[in-house]
Formats: C-alpha cells, sequence, structure tokens
C-alpha cells in the first residue's frame, strides 16, 4: 500500500513539474528581500483548537526572520492577533491557493514558495502545521533542509501525509493515544518503521491563569466550548441541557463558540449563548465562573478546552477519547462516560453526574482542586516553549 501512494506521488510530480519550474523562475526574478530562520505553513487563523496551538508555536519559535504562510480562507480572524505578536512576517496566500476554479495557481505557488526556501544562503527550518499546503511542497524542497510536521489527531492528514513521509524529519504529534494509533496504521500500510522512529510528543499548553476565582455554586455551570462539528455532538450536549431543565432549573447549561447554521438558539431560552469571544481574559472569566465541562466527542485527540477549563478548575464531564482517559480519572477530576457510541447511554450518564456533583459541593470542590495542581504540573506554557524551541534547535 505504502509503496502504491509514493508511485501515485511520483506520476503527480511529474505531471505537475512544469508548473514547479515556472513558479520557480517567478521566485528568481522576484526574490524575497531578506532571509528567514523559519517557513511555518499553516492554513487558518480563525477559531480553532490547532489555530490556537499554531499561534503558540509561533510565538515560541519565532520572530522578525520569520515568516508564516495562511493558505486557505478563514472564517473569522480570532487569532489573527496571536500570529501578528509572534513577530514573524504573515502571508496570507489563500485567494491563490485556496480556488478550485482557479488551481493552476495553487500548483505556481508551489514552485514560487519552494523556490524561496530553497534560494535562503541561511539553512532555514520548513513547519507544517496540518496544511495540505505545505505537504505538497514537501517533494520540491531541498533534501539539505529539515522539514518538521505537526499532526493534532489521527483524522484525513493522517493519510494525505503517508507519500510525503520520506521528506519530513520530525513528527510532532499531541497526543500518546494518537501516536500509537499512528503507528499501527504505519504497521497496516507497510510503511517503514524508522519512519514511525521520527515521532515525538509534545502536549498542548497553556498560560496558566494567576488568580483561583471562588465561584459561587448557585447556579451550577456547565458549559460545552470548541467549534461545531458532527463528531463533537452538540445535540447531546441539548438535550442534556434539555433534561435537566425539568429537573432542576438551578442548572445552567452554557455554549462557548459559534453555533450559528447549527443550532437554533430561539429553541434553547435554557442554555446561554456566548457565540465567539476573542479575547482571552473574558474566555478565562468564563471557564472561572463555571464548575464543569462538558465533552461528548466521538473522536478527539488532547482538546485544548480541556486544558483551559483544568486550569481554572472546572470539573471534567467527557468521553473517553484520545488522549482525554491518559489525564481524566473517574471521580478524581472528573468522569469518564462509559460508553463513546451510545448515546443515550451519554445522555442518562451525563444527567446523573451533573446532579450528583450539584448535590455534592464537596466532591467537586476535591476536583476542582484536583485538576488546578495538574494543570499547574503538566500543562504550563514554558515547559511547551522549551519542547518547540529545543526541536528547532536540533534539527
Amino acid at each position: 500500500m505504502y509503496r502504491l501512494y509514493i508511485i501515485k506521488r511520483t506520476i503527480e510530480d511529474i505531471i505537475i513539474s512544469p508548473f514547479i519550474f515556472i513558479g520557480r523562475m517567478i521566485a528568481r526574478f522576484r526574490p524575497m528581500k531578506r532571509e528567514y530562520r523559519v517557513f511555518f505553513f499553516f492554513p487558518f487563523y480563525h477559531t480553532g483548537g490547532a489555530e490556537k496551538v499554531h499561534a503558540q508555536i509561533a510565538a515560541a519559535t519565532g520572530g522578525g526572520d520569520c515568516i508564516i504562510f495562511f493558505t486557505r480562507k478563514s472564517a473569522d480572524r480570532r487569532f489573527w492577533n496571536d500570529f501578528k505578536n509572534s513577530g514573524c512576517e504573515i502571508r496570507d496566500i489563500s485567494k491563490f491557493c485556496d480556488n478550485k476554479w482557479l488551481y493552476f495557481l495553487n500548483l505556481f505557488y508551489r514552485g514560487i514558495v519552494t523556490g524561496y526556501i530553497n534560494r535562503q544562503k541561511l539553512r532555514p527550518v520548513v513547519f507544517n502545521g496540518q496544511c495540505n499546503f505545505g505537504y505538497k511542497i514537501s517533494p520540491w524542497v531541498k533534501k539539505s533542509i529539515d522539514q518538521i510536521e505537526l499532526i493534532h489527531s489521527l483524522n484525513s492528514f493522517s493519510y494525505i501525509r503517508i507519500p510525503y513521509l520520506p521528506f519530513i524529519k520530525n513528527t510532532v504529534m499531541i497526543s500518546r493515544k494518537r501516536i500509537e494509533d499512528h503507528k499501527e496504521l504505519y504497521r497496516r500500510f507497510n510503511i517503514p518503521i524508522e519512519l514511525a522512529d521520527r515521532i515525538i510528543y509534545i502536549c498542548n499548553a497553556i498560560p496558566l491563569p494567576s488568580a483561583k476565582k471562588q465561584r459561587p455554586f448557585s447556579p451550577f455551570r456547565v458549559l460545552y466550548s470548541g467549534r461545531p462539528g458532527p463528531e463533537k455532538r452538540i445535540n447531546l450536549v441539548t438535550e442534556m441541557a434539555k433534561e435537566l431543565n425539568t429537573v432542576n432549573k438551578d442548572i445552567q447549561f452554557e455554549i462557548l463558540g459559534n453555533m450559528q447554521g447549527l443550532l437554533n438558539e430561539n429553541k434553547f431560552s435554557f442554555i446561554k449563548f456566548h457565540g465567539n469571544i476573542d479575547e482571552n481574559e473574558k474566555i478565562n472569566t468564563i471557564y472561572a465562573n463555571v464548575h464543569v465541562l462538558l465533552i461528548t466527542s466521538i473522536t478527539e485527540g488532547f482538546p485544548m478546552v480541556i486544558i483551559e477549563a483544568m486550569a481554572n478548575g472546572c470539573a471534567i464531564m467527557s468521553t473517553a477519547v484520545g488522549d482525554i482517559p491518559y489525564h481524566i480519572t473517574n471521580n478524581e477530576n472528573g468522569f469518564l462516560f462509559s460508553s463513546i457510541e451510545n448515546e443515550l447511554m451519554i445522555i442518562n450518564e451525563g444527567c446523573k453526574k451533573i446532579l450528583q456533583l450539584k448535590n455534592d459541593p464537596e466532591q467537586w470542590k476535591i476536583m476542582s482542586e484536583n485538576n488546578i495542581a495538574y494543570a499547574s504540573e503538566h500543562f504550563g506554557i514554558q515547559k511547551f516553549n522549551a519542547a518547540y524551541r529545543a526541536l528547532f534547535k536540533k534539527v
């Protein structure tokens, strides 16, 4: 199977080589005006856990001698300023690379961008944050230039990247469970085992909030935080909210994130919708006032929202997916649902456990304190920054 991927990629490279050549000529006659230490390739700067991590990596390892290419149209500007504050030069090339009617421009830009990279006098680092364009250019980057990729979960990129693995020096993954899943994928596709040895683990992190605010226990607040998507199963959240609203009006459900087009907010008067919020201080204030973070996803890597919630002293209630079971222990800092697929069981268990914590403030307080201590030990941004800086320095 792996050999077929390589053959297919090689044929594609032969077909598009004229576009690459023309792009290289454009880059030669319109060269960059300066040298860059790192070339970052990210798809988006809009709302999303992956985008937040990408901005943190740029802040940790970037600077005025680095450049970021955004290759796809973003839905909003949530993390634009975070990327800008990294000091990196930013180029949004999505209008050229994310238009199916002008796809030939994407091919030209592969030549232009790799022409820039290869003509650097000092050997740069190329960093690809789950960016399709970043994979497509990898065969055209000089072999002497190190390329690093970041994979957030087992997803479509786990397969997109297969034919480009020979060009990747290091693969960063944020989930220990997903590392094992990818190694199994390598075995199934007969991918050389030495390529699996290039995978390293760096856990996500956040700047930890300094003040731990005491929150009232009434109303008892349950939060869903994140983007919409079928794998998130927001309907399970709304079903729990509807059921508990008939039992105890003192339990308040809240949703942080843009649910337009997915939920008709007028039908859920018993849920508080925050919408998208850009300011980190406001987001932390929401976390600091809720008691439980609720996750009903059928698949995850390790969501940033869990780190944010734990650091702010929330109990976690989640499906046992991805790396979540590595960090959440039943009855110590939260609850894991006994099923991932059985939605009715998740709803029933969720309602039961929320009522349990609502009626037992002491148990919730212990979970809250445990999560604050755990986040302080494992999720500080200093450890994250040091790991990425060491990686970039090593290559």
